[in-house]
């Protein structure tokens, strides 16, 4: 009988420490959450962009004659060679000839004009010279042996001589002015380099006939200087407002990967980034010119550039991980002695603004099963940490980045296992 009381005693022990601990287990809290430490940090924040590389002054080359392109000139660099894409050409250089003989035949036909004028202009001051002295004649003998009708003739013939001699010093004048555009015509037809440069585009070939009519034909591209080049970048209306003068830049190209280039903002005209716009299916963007030195030669015409323009840096900042801002727990996650104070966090963050006009955002810290917010001011971001500005948020302090399952709380010592907070350790 008293083994049966025995045994009758331990089952109803049993069933209560069962009772017990399943009442426990559905009366706590069973979140688990996953954290990471508030830490200072380096923060670099950036604007991505795309760009185009561009020399920085670049001169089009044109033909203001008409006429087919008979040979090249010869590349200074290798006599053997004619100019060609990439020749290093000085000032004076001849990069191309044009037919020249209908211009050289206008030359002859206006020196022989200017002939024929200068010849006339010797008869019609002859004739002025007789008619003068014939004018000087009849006014001395006026009244004493000459008619009035002579005396009329030779005044006449004076002023007539005068006009005629005056017309044919105009024409020798006009001839002159048809033979020196004739030999500047001619002259055009030699194709020379106004600077020192490279030809980075030749847009015509031997025998292709050049049309000069209201705009000048382009036949070179000539680089004045390529150690010296821009990227044009293109960057959003949404972040031009943190582009500035002098700016420092950090851009690859895919030619020469693992390679960093360095530049900054140069100023074109007023400001930085030119005005007019560019609209693709609605989105504005502007084109911000990035100064660049190479004098490495590394950098060619045209490649695209990936650009980061570097906003902030700063070697010590308090950084929270972004995943952290942008947690959020459901209302049975909060702590029922922090619900209240959520939901004034979250009426001043909507309608409060900071002195200093920055944004503000909610951290979550792990208490007990549950989670508290903590309303901190916020900076700048790199795309993986924010910079936080004020708040009660210590360095170190453990900030909730999300959720976990109770089995991965690396119960069995799995080193890879995510970090969980399961609730304050125990003295």
């Amino acid at each position: 009988m008293k083994k049966f009381i025995l045994i009758v005693l331990l089952l109803a022990g049993l069933g209560g420490g069962a009772v017990w601990g399943y009442w426990k287990m559905t009366a706590a809290p069973r979140n688990h959450f996953r954290t990471a430490a508030v830490e200072h940090g380096r923060l670099e924040a950036t604007i991505g962009a795309t760009g185009t590389l561009q020399p920085e002054e670049v001169i089009d080359i044109g033909a203001q004659v008409a006429g087919r392109i008979e040979v090249f000139g010869k590349d200074p660099s290798d006599p053997k060679k004619l100019i060609t894409w990439g020749s290093e050409v000085e000032e004076g250089t001849v990069l191309a000839q044009i037919d020249d003989s209908l211009y050289k035949a206008d030359m002859l036909a206006a020196k022989a004009d200017k002939k024929r004028a200068e010849a006339d202009f010797l008869v019609k001051s002859a004739q002025f010279e007789q008619a003068k002295k014939d004018w000087a004649r009849a006014q001395a003998l006026k009244g004493s042996g000459i008619s009035e009708a002579e005396w009329d003739a030779a005044k006449a013939t004076f002023d007539i001589t005068q006009a005629s001699k005056e017309v044919s010093s105009a024409q020798i004048d006009q001839a002159a002015a048809a033979l020196k555009k004739a030999e500047k015509n001619l002259n055009y037809t030699t194709i020379v380099s106004p600077v020192r440069g490279v030809i980075i585009d030749r847009r015509i070939n031997v025998g292709q006939t050049v049309v000069a009519s209201l705009s000048a034909p382009s036949l070179f591209l000539i680089a004045k200087d390529l150690t010296k080049m821009e990227v044009w970048a293109v960057v959003n209306e949404a972040d031009i407002g943190r582009i500035r003068i002098d700016q420092p830049v950090r851009f690859t190209v895919d030619a020469l990967p693992g390679k960093v280039f360095r530049g900054k903002v140069v100023r074109q005209g007023n400001f930085q980034a030119r005005l007019n716009v560019n609209m693709v299916n609605n989105v504005v963007t502007y084109t911000v010119v990035v100064g660049v030195d190479n004098s490495d030669r590394a950098l060619l015409p045209y490649q695209t550039a990936n650009l980061n323009f570097i906003v902030s840096d700063k070697s010590d900042a308090l950084l929270v991980p972004n995943a952290a801002l942008r947690w959020q727990p459901s209302r049975r996650q909060i702590h029922p002695d922090a619900q209240q104070t959520y939901d004034k966090l979250l009426r001043d963050k909507r309608t409060d603004v900071s002195a200093s006009g920055q944004e503000r955002g909610i951290v979550w810290v792990a208490d007990d099963g549950y989670v508290r917010p903590i309303l901190v001011q916020i900076g700048l971001s790199d795309g993986v940490n924010t910079e936080v500005l004020a708040g009660e948020l210590p360095e170190g302090t453990e900030v909730v980045i999300g959720e976990a399952s109770a089995r991965n709380t690396d119960a069995g010592g799995n080193p890879f296992a995510p970090k969980i907070f399961t609730g304050p350790k125990k003295e």
